[in-house]
């Protein structure tokens, strides 16, 4: 990030607190979704583009809703994250 911008605060989303899991078909379908899309937003606009709409948090709701997580609760940023990472593992590193 540039010295001269610094981070500010975009928004409060207030998600209620649930326990449980997604139901793994699901799971494999946000993953999938969760690689595709995150690859075209990186490759369109390139990665730092794809964190600022990571850490907004409408966005990161929307995108958690996109890939089919659309329950109203804390889940959504414990199984969004792990569709991303999950997505993004089968890349691997390029050197």
């Amino acid at each position: 990030m540039p010295d001269n911008i610094s981070p500010m605060r975009t928004g409060i989303a207030h998600l209620p607190l649930h326990y449980g899991k997604a139901p793994p078909w699901l799971f494999q379908r946000m993953v999938k979704l969760a690689r595709e899309i995150t690859i075209a937003i990186v490759s369109d606009f390139g990665p730092e583009e794809m964190l600022k709409r990571l850490s907004h948090p409408y966005l990161f709701k929307a995108f958690g809703c996109v890939l089919g997580f659309h329950w109203h609760s804390s889940g959504v940023t414990t199984t969004l994250c792990g569709a991303v990472k999950e997505g993004l593992k089968s890349l691997g590193r390029k050197r």
